[in-house]
């Protein structure tokens, strides 16, 4: 009984004093995280006397926040070559809607039917062979 009690007590020590490693190995030789930068005092900014707008009055600044993210995004509008702006101009770019793939996807725009063709080369089946043949009406 002696030796059980023993067993179990030296057990129960070993496992407890595994608990104080990982997997068996000391971590005292790990780097502070908190040590290796310091930390700024706070300070108190200059403009703290600033009042916050009023409810219906304009913006101080006056700057649109959309055309100002615009800017950033795409650093506003490019020159364009001659060449470019020739082809532009003959296919009247200055006369096109701004937005016009949301109105595209718009169920009261007008679609040009393609007629009975388009439809038999769409339902045509796939592959190389004989089947894949289809006549077109004249």
């Amino acid at each position: 009984m002696r030796i059980v009690k023993f067993a179990l007590a030296l057990t129960a020590a070993t496992l407890i004093a595994g608990c104080g490693t990982t997997n068996g190995l000391s971590n005292r030789n790990a780097p502070d995280e908190f040590a290796v930068t310091r930390n700024q005092p706070l300070v108190i900014p200059p403009d703290f006397a600033l009042t916050p707008p009023r409810p219906g009055e304009a913006a101080a600044q006056g700057v649109d926040s959309r055309a100002q993210a615009i800017d950033v995004l795409f650093g506003g509008p490019a020159p364009r070559s001659a060449a470019e702006q020739q082809v532009i101009n003959q296919a009247n770019g200055d006369a096109s809607t701004v937005g016009a793939r949301t109105t595209a996807s718009d169920p009261n725009t007008p679609v040009v039917d393609k007629g009975a063709v388009t439809q038999t080369i769409i339902a045509a089946p796939e592959g190389p062979g004989q089947e894949a043949t289809v006549s077109t009406p004249q």
